[in-house]
């Protein structure tokens, strides 16, 4: 990926400088502004790959920027917030932000989730190869995006709509760490869980039939503390 231009909103002065100098080091194109007027008005003129979005900013504040854009845009949106509570709001509100980062935050952790959600737009919306594909293989286990069908070994496991649905999102970034939240907005369609379950049991049922140890899963592993990921290299197909 190369060329990337990325776009960061935030009245902090000493926040924007600290994203923009470790973005610059991953050779990313970073423009910054100070309020959310001027990031509208920037994004108009530019064409952005990702946005980050400060929560509080003068003028426009980034739930309403985050909602003009994605009016218009699928870019990835990653939102800055100062506590824990301001999290469940914005996910209560469903915005549409893809990301969102505490303050205060380590950089590296946010330069890691830059690179994930940009990973996903590209595999999404810009790999041809990708999105022509009928399955995804890894080893025994074979999807077929087709006909919606998973086969082990050959064999059939029948799976419901939504274990499908989780499971070919899994795949389809393996060795990428999701939270719960991101599973659920991703897979469900929705930034608010109302049952904080819901995920990992989905996630239990899943490894039951697609696991030879359930207990010591092989492909949907736990991140402690953060959440899930699919361990596994896809097969060439």
């Amino acid at each position: 990926m190369e060329n990337i231009q990325i776009l960061i909103a935030d009245d902090e002065k000493e926040i924007r400088d600290l994203l923009k100098k470790y973005l610059d080091r991953e050779r990313y194109q970073v423009d910054l502004t100070v309020n959310g007027e001027d990031a509208l008005q920037l994004f108009d003129k530019k064409q952005y790959h990702l946005v980050i979005l400060d929560l509080m900013m003068p003028k426009l504040d980034g739930i309403e920027v985050c909602r003009r854009l994605r009016v218009k845009t699928t870019v990835p949106i990653m939102m800055l917030t100062a506590k824990d509570q301001e999290v469940d709001k914005l996910l209560g509100l469903g915005i549409g932000a893809d990301d969102y980062i505490t303050k205060p935050f380590s950089i590296h952790e946010v330069v890691a989730r830059v690179k994930a959600l940009l990973r996903r737009s590209f595999i999404r919306e810009n790999d041809d190869s990708f999105l022509e594909k009928t399955s995804i293989t890894f080893k025994d286990l074979t999807i077929n995006l087709k006909n919606y069908t998973l086969t082990i070994a050959g064999k059939e496991i029948p799976l419901t709509a939504k274990e499908f649905e989780l499971l070919k999102f899994f795949a389809s970034q393996p060795e990428q760490v999701f939270t719960k939240t991101q599973l659920f907005r991703n897979v469900w369609g929705s930034d608010f869980i109302e049952d904080d379950n819901t995920v990992m049991v989905h996630i239990r049922k899943l490894r039951k039939k697609i696991e030879a140890d359930p207990s010591n899963p092989r492909f949907i592993q736990t991140v402690w503390g953060i959440g899930y990921k699919f361990v596994g290299e896809p097969d060439e197909n």
